[in-house]
């Protein structure tokens, strides 16, 4: 039985998400969703107009005529996403935190897959594996998923960000499309998050807080690491502070566009202070612009 209070996050998010795929959407996002998915169907006769990439060379040698392969969708998609639910999720300067952000902008993408009638997983995952939900389709399950993303309790400390893009790996037998969503403040992970991405096509949504790139000079204040239970105190108006998390920061950025352009990964940010929704928006938008549908297979 859900709380009352759950129960009512669950359907606000519902409701919400469902308004922002119908309608700030339309059908941009679905076309983006379907047109990942699409197989050889058969060859057909080239026709001025046709795209010369899609010529079957061997086929139009051997018809002695120029062949083109034509492709159709295909009837469903599976979705993945790759939730990180660690303690570092648990921490917000603004009115959301970041862990609230992942789960709205999850729910959303839940939504959507399941409006185009795709399958829908989710890996929960903190210092291990926290919740695997296999793939499948309708309401009810994209309800469970609202509702897990909403009540994540990580049993164990840490982010082992590498170890749940190999049980996503595991988990898509086939092409589909995955969606990593973390503040990626992981090591490691870097050559797993590249294999995934050569047979899958996989967007990184990166959450953030302003507080996490920007500390006031306030004086001494006492830190408490979420993830090791590590704590001191900094003084946050140092130089050699102010010099180190500067340092810092720009090699976590640096590190994080290596490797998500070497992986041909896009990059979804959101923001605490900001509306995720428009940000998602934005992006598949930009996305559609830039790549189109392209046929895989």
């Amino acid at each position: 039985m859900l709380d009352p209070e759950l129960l009512k996050k669950v359907r606000m998010i519902e409701v919400t998400t469902r308004k922002m795929v119908d309608e700030a959407m339309s059908g941009q996002y679905r076309t983006h969703f379907k047109g990942q998915g699409v197989q050889f169907s058969e060859h057909r006769q080239y026709v001025p107009g046709d795209d010369i990439r899609h010529i079957d060379w061997k086929v139009s040698a051997r018809a002695r005529e120029p062949l083109i392969k034509k492709y159709e969708e295909e009837r469903e998609l599976v979705v993945l996403l790759v939730v990180d639910i660690s303690a570092s999720e648990g921490f917000g300067s603004q009115t959301k935190l970041k862990s609230e952000v992942l789960a709205e902008v999850a729910g959303m993408l839940s939504y959507a897959a399941s409006h185009t009638g795709d399958k829908i997983g989710v890996i929960l995952f903190g210092g291990q594996i926290e919740k695997v939900i296999p793939p499948k389709k309708g309401r009810s399950h994209v309800l469970r998923i609202v509702k897990e993303l909403l009540t994540p309790r990580p049993v164990h400390p840490g982010t082992d960000l590498a170890g749940a893009l190999l049980a996503a790996g595991r988990v898509m037998k086939h092409k589909g499309v995955v969606f990593v969503l973390s503040d990626f403040q992981a090591q490691g992970y870097d050559r797993e998050m590249k294999r995934l991405a050569r047979k899958h096509d996989v967007v990184a949504v990166q959450v953030g807080d302003l507080r996490e790139k920007d500390v006031p000079a306030i004086g001494q204040l006492y830190v408490v690491d979420p993830e090791t239970g590590e704590e001191g105190f900094i003084d946050t108006g140092s130089y050699a502070f102010k010099k180190w998390f500067k340092e810092a920061l720009l090699e976590m950025e640096t590190d994080f566009k290596t490797m998500t352009k070497a992986g041909g990964i896009d990059v979804l940010k959101v923001d605490t202070h900001l509306d995720y929704a428009d940000a998602v928006v934005r992006f598949f938008r930009a996305r559609a612009r830039v790549k189109g549908t392209k046929p895989r297979g």
